[in-house]
């Protein structure tokens, strides 16, 4: 087992390959959510991937204390720091991920070449923001009854997704074990409000000395992180990069994300 310790955390992280660095990363999702991807980056390329911390094999020295996108930041750049073969040549985050990169660019510019965040889910920035915190807040409050569907099912109208009731059944149904209800409990209660809230510093992303694009799917149209994404692409003086299939188009294909990906290497 592979880690770093930080003084209020030890984070787990993946390094494959060899050459030029690439750093993937999610939150709430692990490094396991990478494998395909990293492992078609690393025929040519240095892979780092890691769990984000209070999730799957990182740990967090007090668990009840907030999980910051400044603080995964700190981490990302700790970890590329660590393993002595920076800066990036390229930073992909996606989702809760993709709002650390954010969080990256504005503190450690450094730290990358590129940075790409994909798909950050990011109220604030949306005109109908109330409502969609109003929603937020019940979600949260369905999760401390203990209905794990109707919890996933109020996330899905909040994020506008269409999904199966066998996928729902699938991702919310079943007895899930101590780890699976440990790394639910942080995210929910932890992570997903300063996620969600954070504001990106438009002025200090478009100085940074390093490119900052924002990735989409193109399966991704009419849902939550569609209209986050445009919108602060437009912030940004720019359009969205568009990659195969929708929020987790790099998990469920990574074959045919990672040409699009290479393009910005």
């Amino acid at each position: 087992m592979t880690e770093l310790s930080r003084p209020d955390a030890d984070l787990y992280y993946e390094l494959r390959g060899d050459g030029p660095l690439v750093v993937l990363a999610g939150a709430p999702m692990t490094a396991e959510a990478f494998t395909g991807l990293a492992g078609l980056l690393a025929v040519d390329h240095s892979v780092l991937t890691t769990d984000p911390r209070g999730i799957g094999r990182s740990s967090v020295h007090d668990r009840e204390a907030p999980s910051t996108p400044q603080e995964r930041a700190a981490d990302l750049a700790a970890l590329i720091d660590h393993v002595g073969r920076g800066p990036a040549t390229l930073v992909l985050g996606s989702s809760g991920g993709a709002v650390s990169v954010l969080a990256l660019a504005e503190a450690y510019p450094e730290s990358a070449v590129t940075m790409v965040a994909h798909e950050p889910p990011l109220l604030e920035i949306l005109p109908d923001r109330d409502a969609l915190w109003a929603g937020t807040e019940q979600m949260l409050a369905t999760f401390e009854t203990g209905d794990r569907r109707a919890t996933f099912r109020k996330f899905m109208e909040v994020a506008n997704l269409q999904l199966p009731d066998e996928v729902v059944e699938m991702m919310a149904g079943g007895e899930p074990g101590g780890k699976e209800l440990a790394d639910e409990a942080f995210q929910y209660r932890n992570m997903y409000r300063g996620t969600v809230g954070f504001r990106p510093d438009i002025e200090r992303l478009t100085s940074a000395p390093t490119r900052v694009l924002i990735g989409l799917g193109e399966d991704s149209a009419g849902e939550l992180c569609d209209r986050t994404s445009r919108a602060l692409a437009t912030m940004l003086g720019s359009e969205p990069v568009m990659f195969p299939g929708g929020h987790v188009g790099f998990a469920e294909n990574p074959a045919a994300f990672e040409p699009q990906l290479r393009k910005l290497l």
